[in-house]
């Protein structure tokens, strides 16, 4: 019998917005050795996509997922809630390293991979608060508008045309949006807001269904060919699949794979239709301004104003602790922040402030790997643009697994090997030193007019 699942709705307010029947336990806790013949550590997005396309393809692999918490307890159910096109390395880096042709190819397929998700989505039944309402991101300043300018050219420059990538006038904007200050805007109609925890956990509760094996509040403590060692037993198979993404530092011998960064949010109270008017948003496009600080917005199904971004600090050791979930520094910021865009939100309740890690790889490249020989694999270092990469990865990890001859297991991305990032404390004073390089470029341009010198030299740090 399933044990109770702990109450989980502290974690976000995705997740506290959760309905009764997405609450509900998904499977034991692992208690003795098993057999599989695919072991998935994690069950985020990423592994769950994995699992969910491997029984799509074969229903009678016995699939057996380990996590930690709850599935869809790390970023999988804290994230924005863009289904987006982006990906963390940059046009340019992509083709320095694989070709033009090559990263085109790369971008159109993060494209599709939107779609891919609506599909399912549809054909699954699930309500996630899905809308593919598309991307605006305001330029709010001449410097922002400069590379908002910048950044268009860069895609005509690769074929992609204003149907992909449109520079919007203020007017165009700010029919879209009423931001305060927008000089103009770019758009991409290839993004999606969706309530990132609906999403998660009614995959796990899909692939469940379907027969797969997930042992909640089971955390793995090392994985190696042939198995997986947790506190309650030991997995083997002989596929073993990591999709560990943040937490990858708790397992023996990856403690310098992916630097856990966090990123933080809050969401108001649902707003009135009055509130809305004055602020516009009608097709729920996801939302930025051009800052070299990121933060993103929505507007969800229930009409609140979901707000988060970066800005928290890089905790010496990769230490993950629920306590780095709530800074109430980066929280009013990001309150002063979201009021600055929109001033009508001024007199709403902010009824959630939250957080997570994020994982990064020392290159900014997210990367997809197996090894037939041993029956290795991983994917992850999304740096917070994992909800579409991740359905990506999870497809790409299944034909990799099942040795299909697709498109998709020779996209760049496959077969990437990042650096491994310095050790203590270099780790910390370079994770620390980039934030506050680009909290320092934002204040520079505000103060003086002109294009930060520090972005520039931080640029070839960040993938671009």
């Amino acid at each position: 019998m399933s044990s109770p699942t702990p109450d989980y709705s502290w974690v976000s307010m995705w997740w506290d917005t959760l309905p009764p029947d997405l609450r509900e336990p998904l499977g034991t806790e692992l208690a003795g050795d098993i057999d599989a013949d695919v072991a998935i550590v994690g069950a985020g997005y990423t592994g769950l996509w994995t699992a969910y396309y491997l029984l799509e393809a074969d229903p009678s692999l016995r699939v057996a997922i380990v996590e930690a918490q709850a599935a869809g307890f790390g970023a999988s159910g804290r994230n924005g809630g863009w289904a987006s096109a982006l990906f963390p390395a940059s046009m340019a880096t992509m083709t320095r390293a694989a070709g033009r042709d090559e990263a085109i190819r790369m971008a159109r397929t993060m494209q599709a991979s939107i779609d891919e998700i609506a599909r399912v989505i549809t054909a699954e039944r699930w309500d996630a608060g899905w809308h593919k309402g598309g991307t605006v991101v305001y330029a709010r300043s001449a410097q922002q508008w400069a590379r908002a300018k910048q950044e268009i050219d860069t895609w005509r420059g690769f074929g992609f045309g204003a149907d992909d990538y449109a520079l919007l006038d203020r007017h165009e904007a700010l029919a879209l949006g009423r931001m305060t200050d927008a000089m103009g805007a770019t758009y991409t109609p290839h993004c999606a807001a969706v309530h990132p925890a609906r999403l998660v956990r009614s995959l796990a509760r899909t692939v469940a269904r379907r027969g797969a094996r997930i042992y909640e509040r089971t955390a793995a403590t090392q994985i190696s060919a042939g198995l997986v060692r947790t506190q309650g037993g030991t997995v083997r198979a002989p596929i073993v699949l990591r999709a560990t993404e943040a937490y990858s530092k708790s397992l023996s011998g990856m403690q310098r794979d992916l630097a856990p960064v966090y990123s933080l949010m809050i969401a108001t109270e649902p707003l009135p239709a009055a509130t809305w008017r004055e602020i516009g948003l009608e097709g729920r496009p996801t939302f930025s301004d051009g800052r070299h600080l990121i933060v993103y917005g929505q507007r969800t199904a229930d009409d609140r104003l979901a707000f988060g971004g970066r800005g928290a600090p890089y905790h010496l050791g990769s230490r993950i602790s629920d306590n780095h979930d709530r800074n109430e520094a980066v929280h009013r910021g990001l309150w002063e922040v979201v009021r600055d865009m929109f001033p009508a939100v001024s007199g709403a309740r902010v009824t959630h402030a939250w957080g997570g890690p994020l994982g990064i790889a020392r290159d900014w490249w997210a990367s997809v790997d197996f090894d037939p020989a041993t029956g290795l694999g991983r994917c992850g270092g999304y740096v917070g643009d994992g909800v579409t990469t991740s359905n990506l990865g999870g497809r790409t990890l299944a034909d990799l697994v099942l040795r299909r001859q697709t498109d998709l297991v020779t996209l760049p991305w496959v077969g990437h090997r990042s650096p491994r990032w310095e050790p203590e404390p270099l780790r910390w004073l370079g994770a620390n030193a980039g934030l506050r390089a680009m909290t320092h470029a934002d204040a520079t341009e505000s103060r003086t007019g002109r294009p930060s010198i520090a972005a520039r030299a931080m640029g070839r740090f960040l993938g671009h």
